[in-house]
């Protein structure tokens, strides 16, 4: 295995030369594996360890284990201790996604603070395998079919071409020692039950399948590039990017063959999942809207505008005490001898009509104010779509207040109220720098 390791590493990582490594060490045969390798063909390495506190003493075991590892090979070692249960609860996601978010934003800290070039992760060819059933069961497209990437940026996983059965036969071959983790003989988890009661029998049946499924899934890497590389000229021809926001011109993807499909590839990473409403928003009337868990995605006349869910400042307000405030937006408020040109993002106020604090916040529904060179009152829903403003943009107005009057409509227009007459004995300029 240590040749095989040894030609994997010379052609599909032969950046890794005299670079800093990073070995993720959870103590099992995988990374054990994966470090005694390395250390073979004399790389420059260290361990990093997590305990996630899970399984009482077995846990603080294997990192009493990973650390002498390390002394024993002589090279560093990193171990953190996370009680990742409360972090569980108080972010309201399950053990695993906290296990996983923490290890990996350690890891990042260290790569960064000890100025290692890469992480290497001992996933290998079961992983892969248990990984392709899982996206499979769950409806994935043919990107989710394609397995556990070699590299994902720092991220490198040298062992994917190695079968499970491979890697143990080093290990007793080389008599090392590893710890054994007592949760992967429980079927709590959905890929400890796809390998201990569906991949052992498929495997039984076909002896070949790990081999077959390489081949398999070369065949679906390389369609997957192909799409990728057509999908980079759709992209190019129907969506425009512009500020904080993607839209997709519905007349010129509809003309294209298989439009189904290519909303697909464009919005798979979105966090869409019923595809047949996304489908049918092409024809849907203006202002009909989809929500995903980060993203929304509306129809505004022509065109499909897909925004960033902003769940921070919505329901807030903020108080003006001083000249400028960079939070949460930039303003700035000065004195001002004359009355220049009122423009989107600059205003002349009559100061005395003001009384300060000013506050600022999202507009909501209800609201009205009265627009300059107007004599009564409009509601900001009517002037919005009066103004043509599609909803994702209505979304990020703010409304600069004196007590519950609308000073500005920042950005779009400010009030008639607040305008400098011949008997105003002071005027503020208020800049809005987007």
């Amino acid at each position: 295995m240590l040749n095989r390791f040894r030609k994997n590493i010379e052609t599909q990582f032969s950046f890794l030369e005299e670079k800093k490594i990073l070995i993720a060490c959870s103590g099992g045969l995988d990374s054990v594996v994966l470090t005694y390798l390395m250390k073979e063909l004399d790389f420059e390495i260290a361990l990093a360890h997590c305990n996630f506190s899970l399984r009482g003493k077995e846990s603080d075991g294997d990192e009493m284990f990973v650390i002498g590892l390390a002394k024993s090979m002589d090279i560093p070692v990193f171990a953190e201790t996370f009680d990742t249960k409360k972090i569980a609860e108080e972010h309201k996601i399950s053990t695993q996604m906290a296990a996983r978010d923490l290890r990996y934003a350690w890891f990042a800290e260290i790569l960064k603070d000890f100025k290692y070039d890469f992480l290497l992760t001992a996933h290998h060819l079961d992983d892969d395998l248990e990984t392709f059933f899982i996206n499979l069961s769950r409806g994935t497209g043919l990107n989710g079919l394609t397995g556990i990437p070699r590299q994902n940026n720092k991220i490198i996983r040298p062992l994917l071409g190695f079968s499970r059965d491979e890697i143990l036969q080093y290990a007793e071959k080389n008599n090392l020692k590893w710890r054994e983790d007592s949760s992967n003989l429980k079927t709590d988890y959905l890929r400890n039950q796809l390998r201990l009661e569906v991949l052992s029998q498929f495997k039984n049946i076909n002896e070949s399948v790990l081999k077959n499924f390489q081949r398999a899934q070369q065949n679906l890497q390389a369609s997957q590039n192909l799409i990728e590389d057509y999908m980079a000229l759709v992209y190019n021809l129907v969506v425009t990017e512009a500020v904080n926001s993607y839209k997709i011109n519905i007349q010129k993807i509809k003309e294209l063959p298989h439009t189904d499909a290519l909303l697909y590839e464009l919005l798979n990473g979105f966090g869409f999942t019923e595809w047949e409403d996304v489908s049918n928003l092409l024809d849907a009337q203006t202002g009909k809207q989809l929500f995903s868990k980060s993203h929304r995605l509306i129809k505004n006349r022509e065109e499909l505008v897909l925004t960033e869910i902003d769940f921070g400042n919505n329901n807030k307000e903020f108080l003006v005490l001083e000249e400028e405030i960079n939070s949460p937006i930039n303003l700035r408020i000065e004195t001002s001898k004359y009355i220049g040109e009122t423009e989107k993002n600059l205003i002349y106020v009559a100061s005395e009509k003001l009384n300060f604090p000013l506050r600022l916040r999202k507009w909501k529904s209800g609201d009205s104010f009265q627009p300059f060179g107007m004599k009564g009152k409009k509601k900001l829903s009517k002037f919005f779509k009066d103004e043509k403003i599609p909803l994702n943009e209505k979304e990020k107005v703010w409304l600069l207040l004196s007590d519950e009057k609308i000073v500005w409509v920042i950005g779009h227009r400010m009030d008639d109220r607040f305008k400098v007459t011949k008997d105003s004995k002071k005027i503020l300029k208020i800049t809005w720098k987007a």
